[in-house]
C-alpha cells in the first residue's frame, strides 16, 4: 500500500499543493505552516474523520466553499486514484466512480496515526487506552463495532434502572434481564481485547526494544474485574454475570454499574513500572509510538494490507538513538513524518524531504 502523489486545493491553509512521495517522507517546517494539515489530508483517505476532532466544514480553507483532495496510490499491485470533495460533508470518488460514503475508502487504504493528542493514551485515564484497543479492533473485526454499540446500549439501560430502583424498589427484579444482556456483549468485548493484546504484544516489544536500543522492557496488560487470560467467551460471560449479580446491591446504592469492560484499564509498563506514573516524556512517547507501529504490523499480519504510518511531531522529546530508529529502521511500509527541526533530516539515510511554509512547498 503506497501513495504515489497527492494534490490539495483549499484544504486548511493549503491553497494549491502537489507532491510526489517515496517510501520514507519527512515533512518539516516551523509550527502552524501546514505540516500536520498534510498528514491529516492523507489520513482522510482511509475513510476516517479527522484525527483532530473537527467538523468537515472546518477543513475547508477560509473564504472558500469546498476543498478538493486527490491521490494516486497503489494497493495489491494495482494503481488507483481517489478524490475527496469536502464542504459540509465529504464526497468520495474511487477511480472516477462516486461512492455512497467516504468511509468506503477504508477498504482500499488503511493507516495508523501518531499525533501528540495520542499521548493522552498514557497521560490520561483508562478511557483513552480502551479507545486505542477498540479502534484497532474495529479495523480488524467487522462485527466488533456492533458489539460495542450493543454493550453501551445495555449499560445505559441498566444504569437507568439502577437509578429508578431508589424510587421504585419493585423494578429491581428487571436487573437480571439487563445483566444477562450486558454479560453476553461484555464478554465478547473482554475476550476480543485480551486476544488482541496477546497478538499485539510481541510486535510492540520488538519495536520498543529497537527504539530504546534494548535498554528497556515493554509490557501491556488488561486490568479488569477478573483475570480473563485463558478463558473462553462462555467462561468470561459466566464470570462477568457472577460479578454483576454479586454487585447488584452495591450498584443499586451507587446508581451505576461497577463491573464490565467499561471499567477495564489497559496498563502500559516499562521495566515492570507504570509508564503513566514513572516514565519520562520521551519514554511515554516511545510507548505510544511502539503501540501504533505494532498496530500496523498486526494489521498487516491479519489482513494482508500494509497500512501507512503517519507520524506527526514524533521526534519531539526523543534522544538521538530513538530518532535514528524511526528514521532509518522502520521498513516495509510507507511512512510520513512531520518535524520542526531541519537538522533531524540529516540523519535520514534514505527518503524524501519536503519543506512546508505557509501551506506551500518551499523550494
Amino acid at each position: 500500500m503506497k501513495i504515489n502523489s497527492i494534490h490539495l486545493e483549499h484544504f486548511r491553509n493549503i491553497e494549491n499543493l502537489s507532491l510526489n512521495f517515496e517510501n520514507m517522507n519527512i515533512i518539516y517546517g516551523e509550527n502552524a505552516q501546514g505540516k500536520t494539515n498534510l498528514i491529516e489530508a492523507v489520513y482522510l483517505f482511509t475513510g476516517s474523520k479527522s484525527f483532530r476532532g473537527v467538523k468537515d466544514s472546518e477543513l475547508v480553507q477560509f473564504g472558500f466553499e469546498q476543498a478538493k483532495l486527490d491521490i494516486a496510490f497503489e494497493n495489491k499491485n494495482r494503481c488507483q486514484n481517489a478524490q475527496l470533495i469536502i464542504d459540509s460533508g465529504r464526497t468520495a470518488l474511487l477511480n472516477g466512480i462516486k461512492k455512497k460514503s467516504a468511509s468506503v475508502l477504508g477498504d482500499e487504504l488503511k493507516a495508523v496515526i501518531f499525533s501528540p493528542v495520542h499521548l493522552s493514551m498514557i497521560k490520561d485515564g483508562p478511557s483513552q487506552r480502551r479507545k486505542f484497543i477498540d479502534s484497532a479492533l474495529c479495523q480488524l473485526k467487522s462485527g466488533y463495532r456492533n458489539v460495542l454499540k450493543e454493550y453501551k446500549k445495555c449499560l445505559v439501560q441498566r444504569n437507568a434502572l439502577l437509578r429508578d430502583i431508589s424510587f421504585n424498589p419493585s423494578v429491581a427484579d428487571m436487573l437480571e434481564v439487563w445483566d444477562t444482556s450486558l454479560a453476553a456483549s461484555g464478554a465478547k468485548i473482554i475476550y476480543q481485547r485480551q486476544k488482541y493484546i496477546e497478538a499485539l504484544l510481541p510486535f510492540a516489544q520488538e519495536i520498543f526494544d529497537g527504539i530504546s536500543h534494548g535498554n528497556e522492557k515493554f509490557d501491556i496488560a488488561i486490568r479488569g474485574n477478573f483475570d480473563c487470560r485463558g478463558l473462553s467467551t462462555a467462561q468470561t460471560e459466566n464470570e462477568l454475570m457472577r460479578i454483576l449479580e454479586k454487585n447488584r446491591h452495591m450498584d443499586s446504592m451507587n446508581k451505576t454499574t461497577s463491573a464490565g469492560p467499561h471499567r477495564d484499564d489497559i496498563e502500559i509498563l516499562i521495566n515492570s513500572k507504570s509508564a503513566r506514573s514513572f516514565a519520562s516524556q520521551g519514554q511515554q512517547r516511545s510507548c505510544v509510538l511502539a503501540l501504533k507501529l505494532a498496530e500496523a504490523a498486526l494489521l498487516k499480519k491479519m489482513t494482508g494490507d500494509e497500512p501507512l504510518a503517519l507520524l506527526d511531531d514524533v521526534m519531539s522529546e526523543l534522544d538521538g538513538i530513538r530518532q535514528d530508529y524511526i528514521l532509518n529502521h522502520i521498513k516495509d511500509r510507507q511512512v510520513f513524518i512531520t518535524c520542526c527541526d531541519a537538522d533531524t533530516i540529516l540523519r535520514l539515510k534514505k527518503g524524501k524531504t519536503f519543506h512546508i511554509q505557509n501551506g506551500g512547498l518551499l523550494m
